[in-house]
């Protein structure tokens, strides 16, 4: 295999792939080994027509694409390592000569990674947080917690807001009872508008065993056409009232949710925690606000290719996220009524932002020298072993020369996010 690569503009480029034409020939033969059982041939049993008698009765280009499909992958892969430049797209394939006897040649066409001139790097203007956590919102967090830790009990009094009732009703248009519209021992939240119209508000104040009489108006928009803007008549039965009992925000309650004896100390971590989740909002929105403003100042020119293959990579992580939940990506595009196409053009920002982070960030660590010590590396990979409780040696041994190297990319990219929001200026 022979490679010769041209520059094309925006930053492309055309790599010009040959095989030689006795391996051209294996491949041949390995595509007629593979179809032969499918052709049939008269005077011959299947699986048994010679080549020769197979290329005289189609052609002698009938294993052709067979044998370039064949061929492609492996050669290519063989000249992206050999090619010096760093290639960032999936490659388009072109077949450029393919006749018996002869080399076999076609091209891939691909995107080369851009140059990146930074602008200014060090000293970026970034804004200023304040770092505060009110009273109000620890009573809020507190009070969330309260409400999780409610009990459910019966009660035996007029219904209130909030209450859930187990009801039996049926509904009526016009006196006659319309299909769906009847249910037995049905779970009702006074409040949550489950139900159409100001249903849950009409069985206010009324007491277990009560009859009660519903009017509402169906939506125009509802589901069944037939009951579209039309006035109904529900009874109702009470048969159960049900109310959150919160507990009382004293020591009993902190030791319940807690790992604290008083509610002081409870109160106290919870202002601590509310804290320490906005410095860490706070660090991150930092770090993007410095790398944005980074990304800004630096020039830079995409090659569409170098796009499209990261938006295609974007949407295979999301489905492979979407699989470990149990669920295809068909299903998904389905359920959304979306496609394939219409994801990757959603992303598309998302992809020119993952893009230029890392040619911006990969600048700075050129412009800075930074680098990854062993102890650096040996520390992330030691955060991989305790997230999968394994050894550090386990992880080590799953991690080959190019996985490593591409961690240390990764960490180097990191500590340059780091190195540039560290020289932010906040105004």
């Amino acid at each position: 295999m022979s490679l010769k690569v041209e520059k094309l503009e925006n930053n492309m480029a055309k790599l010009i792939i040959e095989v030689d034409a006795a391996d051209f020939e294996k491949a041949i033969e390995t595509a007629y080994q593979k179809n032969k059982k499918k052709i049939s041939v008269p005077g011959f049993r299947a699986g048994k027509v010679p080549r020769n008698v197979i290329e005289k009765m189609y052609g002698k280009e009938v294993f052709y694409e067979d044998a370039a499909n064949e061929v492609i992958p492996s050669a290519y892969e063989k000249a992206y390592d050999e090619c010096e430049e760093d290639i960032v797209s999936s490659p388009k394939i072109d077949v450029v000569q393919l006749e018996a006897g002869k080399p076999f040649i076609f091209s891939a066409e691909v995107a080369l990674k851009p140059e990146v001139t930074l602008g200014k790097y060090k000293g970026v203007k970034v804004a200023k947080t304040v770092i505060e956590v009110t009273d109000e919102e620890v009573d809020a967090a507190i009070e969330t917690e309260r409400k999780n830790s409610a009990r459910i009990v019966s009660v035996e009094r007029p219904v209130a807001d909030g209450d859930t009732v187990t009801i039996d009703f049926e509904g009526f248009v016009d006196d006659v009872a319309f299909e769906g519209g009847k249910g037995e021992n049905y779970p009702l939240t006074i409040g949550s508008h489950s139900f159409i119209d100001n249903f849950e508000e009409q069985l206010i104040g009324a007491n277990i065993g009560d009859e009660v009489e519903v009017n509402v108006t169906f939506p125009a928009e509802y589901q069944a056409e037939d009951l579209q803007n039309k006035a109904a008549k529900f009874i109702v039965n009470i048969k159960e009232i049900k109310e959150n009992q919160l507990p009382d925000l004293d020591d009993d309650f902190a030791q319940e949710v807690s790992s604290y004896d008083t509610f002081d100390e409870y109160k106290e971590s919870v202002k601590k925690n509310l804290t320490e989740k906005k410095e860490a909002d706070a660090k991150t929105a930092k770090e993007d606000a410095a790398v944005d403003a980074v990304i800004e100042g630096a020039k830079m020119d995409i090659p569409a290719a170098m796009l499209e293959t990261e938006q295609r990579q974007i949407v295979e992580e999301f489905a492979q996220r979407l699989q470990m939940q149990g669920m295809a990506i068909d299903q998904y595009f389905k359920y959304t009524g979306t496609n394939a196409a219409a994801m990757i053009e959603q992303v598309k920002p998302q992809a020119e932002k993952r893009i230029k982070t890392r040619l911006t960030m990969e600048a700075v660590v050129k412009a800075e020298n930074i680098e990854v010590s062993d102890e650096e590396f040996d520390a992330e990979l030691q955060k991989m072993a305790d997230a999968y409780k394994m050894e550090l040696a386990q992880v080590k041994e799953i991690f080959d020369a190019d996985r490593a190297e591409e961690m240390k990319k990764d960490i180097a990219i990191q500590k340059a996010i780091t190195f540039v929001t560290d020289n932010a200026v906040e105004k």
